[in-house]
């Protein structure tokens, strides 16, 4: 059986922890709060109603993609544009091309720097490895202007991040409802945890420190995974009725 994702994949690999996720989102809500497209999230209400349950359904469709087969993959992926064609018919209007592209290549940069900061500095070959996996996601959505190769992409990118970016009422906002959502506490450890991963750019117009007061302790952290203690912590991070789904993205399918 042919899988999306090769079975001995670095993709698998970061995708199949839960922390590495959770991080990886983490980055991307900081990041897609200050997008300029952000208001389309705003247009069905969902997101600002349920941020969190939204990150979980998101981390769902992108597990979903990693861990199946071929074709199982590419209706996930189908399924996915066709919602995406359904809200622009609604609105009566398109997501720009680079927003999608932003969106893609936010999944590109946090899978990489979120393991990197979890586990390990990865090699030229893993991070090509990354790109090639979200490429054929992009290719298969049909979405233009696309780089060619992870070289191309690293450029792409930062021109990305200094164009599409900006602080609006929707970063407040969308902040705002993490606050509420999180609680005062957890809210913290959410900034603290964006702070790891946030490119230079995007925590500047946060507003963010350059350091964040979770570095010290991410080797404390790394010994609570190997003495499975680990859940605690992530406990501490989300609520209580998020717990099963948590406990769901440290189940990676297996290959048969």
């Amino acid at each position: 059986m042919k899988y999306f994702v090769k079975g001995n994949s670095i993709v698998r690999e970061i995708w199949g922890k839960s922390d590495i996720v959770l991080l990886i989102f983490a980055g991307a809500a900081a990041e897609f709060a200050l997008n300029k497209a952000v208001d389309w999230l705003y247009f069905t209400g969902r997101l600002p109603a349920d941020p969190l349950g939204r990150l979980f359904s998101t981390v769902s469709y992108a597990r979903s993609i990693v861990f199946s087969e071929q074709q199982s993959a590419l209706r996930t992926i189908d399924a996915m544009t066709n919602i995406h064609r359904v809200v622009e018919e609604k609105r009566g209007t398109k997501i720009p091309d680079w927003a999608y592209r932003d969106v893609l290549f936010m999944l590109i940069d946090y899978s990489i720097l979120s393991f990197e900061v979890l586990e390990r500095k990865l090699s030229k070959e893993e991070k090509h490895e990354v790109f090639d996996v979200f490429y054929q996601v992009g290719t298969r959505m049909k979405l233009k202007g696309l780089p060619g190769n992870f070289e191309e992409w690293e450029k792409v990118r930062q021109k990305h991040l200094d164009s599409n970016l900006k602080h609006s009422h929707y970063t407040d906002d969308l902040y705002s409802q993490y606050r509420k959502h999180l609680g005062v506490s957890r809210y913290r450890i959410l900034i603290e945890s964006q702070i790891l991963v946030l490119p230079q750019s995007v925590r500047m117009r946060h507003g963010f420190r350059e350091t964040s007061l979770l570095a010290p302790l991410i080797v404390l952290y790394k010994l609570s995974r190997r003495l499975k203690t680990d859940w605690v912590l992530r406990a501490l991070i989300f609520p209580m009725k998020y717990k099963s789904q948590i406990k769901m993205l440290d189940k990676i399918p297996s290959y048969s």
